[in-house]
């Protein structure tokens, strides 16, 4: 089984980001939207990218962005490595912000299969993510109907929705995700980042994957 990578998405400022990078995060969401009690101004999160260490990747998060708004953020903080669109962009927009677009899609087991197969066809998109809701809601996606959903899919898949550290290991041996995204699973509060639950969330991915490869 291969490493399941983790994106801790919603960070704010020097003690989450060190949490999440001490507890091996692979990739850490920095939300530009500002109606989200997540959000951080563009040159804040610039200051924080730059402290990441090597192998380690900030994503910035937008939802249904004008596309002159999404020009301003990213000459603010060049050194993202991705864009999460997390609205209901259609293509003309996923394709002015590619490219290495993570294309977040609300789960709905009628539609899903034609979603990923639509989506493969776009090469700006790096990835889906599969969310049970809109974003740091919490709303966990059925397992087992996306895991069903997922037998021909081409692309890597980060799985996001009501994930916490108690839970985040079945959803991983149901789904064998990419990566699995985490917000309000590892916050004290909302928009408020706990160290010991990000610690936590990571460690049972890492049991998640080893109980795999035995």
């Amino acid at each position: 089984m291969a490493r399941t990578r983790i994106k801790i998405c919603g960070i704010r400022d020097d003690d989450a980001l060190a949490a999440a990078v001490a507890a091996g995060a692979d990739a850490v969401g920095f939300n530009f939207v500002k109606s989200s009690v997540r959000y951080i101004e563009p040159g804040e999160a610039d200051r924080l990218v730059q402290m990441l260490p090597p192998l380690v990747v900030g994503v910035g998060v937008y939802v249904n962005p004008v596309y002159d708004e999404f020009c301003d953020i990213e000459e603010q903080c060049p050194f993202l490595a991705f864009s999460q669109l997390h609205g209901n962009e259609g293509v003309k927009t996923v394709k002015q912000c590619g490219p290495d677009v993570i294309k977040a899609i609300r789960f709905d087991a009628a539609t899903i299969a034609a979603e990923l197969l639509e989506w493969a066809k776009v090469e700006e998109v790096a990835a889906i993510l599969i969310d049970g809701g809109n974003g740091g809601e919490g709303k966990t996606v059925d397992w087992q109907k996306l895991a069903d959903a997922l037998s021909d899919n081409e692309l890597p898949v980060f799985l996001a929705g009501g994930l916490t550290p108690n839970n985040v290991g079945e959803a991983i041996r149901i789904v064998r995700p990419y990566a699995v995204d985490v917000a309000s699973g590892v916050e004290s509060d909302p928009g408020v980042k706990d160290a010991e639950l990000i610690e936590a969330f990571c460690k049972a991915v890492r049991e998640a994957d080893a109980a795999g490869d035995e």
